[in-house]
């Protein structure tokens, strides 16, 4: 009858806008569990002195670019896993930093490892893990895996990136500004 085929018209509907915003929320939704990689996000990054991270042989320096090898920056790429916890990566996210204890030294390294391939429920990828905090219109970032360092640049240009267990002192900056891209 015409009042069942209305139901059901009405039911199907319903139906389909559920299952699209169901379709909807798991695509852009950051699961805690993890089960899911949430959405990559370039932006560019200096620190408060202006200096922009590129690549000088394999390792991440912070300098000042000029117009002619501007080309050189580095975005960072972001991959948000708690509201102020991300994993930090470049060259669209092949490349992903690191915090490594070796013997009583911590450095950053970069490793080759896809940003969106990373889970922050593995102890082995906490190495990866920064936590995001703002301060004004800048960002800090501290490793997850060693507390108390951040991510800094030194004074001078053209010197690696790297990370302080004294941020406040002022041989190094970790501050910084994310723009995205």
């Amino acid at each position: 009858s015409k009042v069942s085929r209305h139901r059901m018209d009405i039911y199907i509907h319903g139906y389909l806008i559920c299952l699209l915003l169901f379709l909807f929320h798991s695509e852009t939704a950051c699961h805690p569990l993890g089960k899911r990689p949430c959405e990559m996000q370039a932006f560019r990054i200096w620190d408060v002195n202006q200096k922009i991270f590129y690549l000088r042989n394999n390792q991440l320096v912070a300098g000042y670019l000029q117009e002619a090898n501007i080309k050189l920056e580095e975005k960072i790429d972001v991959v948000p896993i708690e509201p102020h916890t991300m994993f930090l990566g470049i060259h669209g996210g092949k490349l992903c930093l690191a915090c490594i204890k070796s013997g009583d030294e911590i450095k950053l390294k970069l490793e080759a490892v896809n940003i969106t391939d990373l889970n922050q429920n593995r102890e082995q990828d906490k190495r990866f893990a920064f936590i995001r905090s703002d301060n004004g219109p800048t960002t800090s970032f501290e490793s997850a895996a060693c507390p108390g360092w951040f991510l800094c640049t030194s004074l001078e240009a053209d010197q690696p990136v790297g990370l302080t267990n004294t941020p406040t002192e002022a041989i190094k900056v970790t501050r910084f500004y994310l723009q995205q891209d």
